[in-house]
């Protein structure tokens, strides 16, 4: 099976985004897909700003992100746009590090009008990064994500089952394009 890496270009350690992609991953891990992580918060911030990918932490970051056949990427948005974590992230990476590979854009935000940026900020950064395929992107609406005392308490029955559909429908594609173009997939989920 591929090797799908999930990177979290969220700042906190605590956010809805990352929750979101530990959803998303553990779904994929039980289609029997090896599934790695990689919080984006977690690599030294001012070598990442100054793009020292000669430093130890980057270049770890960046191999993973070479060995994995595809990649999922969650960000919150943050004034329409991914955050600015995950795009200084992507900036340190080879121009063309997706080439071969499948993505899931996924994204939370606390306004509807924030689907807009995964489709007309994000999705052409990865475009010009030379992806095999991208799939349909995926946004989780604050209202879809249930809060308990400690924060994150998980999504709404409807938006756990459109992520679980989101993320199949990824995992047949990545699945599809690594036995070869016999195979018909499923692009958009059923609702």
């Amino acid at each position: 099976m591929p090797t799908i890496l999930a990177v979290s270009g969220s700042p906190s350690p605590v956010s809805s985004t990352h929750q979101v992609l530990t959803l998303a991953s553990d779904r994929l891990a039980g289609r029997g897909h090896r599934v790695e992580t990689l919080a984006v918060r977690t690599l030294p911030a001012a070598e990442l700003l100054r793009a020292e990918v000669d430093h130890p932490q980057l270049a770890d970051a960046a191999a993973r992100f070479a060995r994995a056949d595809a990649i999922v990427l969650a960000t919150p948005v943050y004034k329409a746009g991914c955050s600015g974590l995950l795009k200084s992230f992507l900036d340190v990476l080879p121009q063309f590090a997706l080439e071969g590979k499948v993505v899931l854009p996924l994204a939370t935000g606390g306004s509807l009008a924030h689907v807009l940026a995964l489709d007309y900020g994000l999705r052409p950064v990865l475009m010009s990064m030379k992806p095999k395929a991208i799939a349909e992107s995926f946004f989780v609406h604050a209202g879809g994500i249930r809060k308990g005392p400690g924060g994150f308490a998980g999504l709404e029955p409807d938006t756990l089952a459109l992520l679980h559909g989101a993320t199949d429908t990824f995992a047949e594609l990545v699945e599809s394009l690594a036995e070869g173009p016999a195979r018909t997939v499923r692009l958009v989920p059923a609702a």
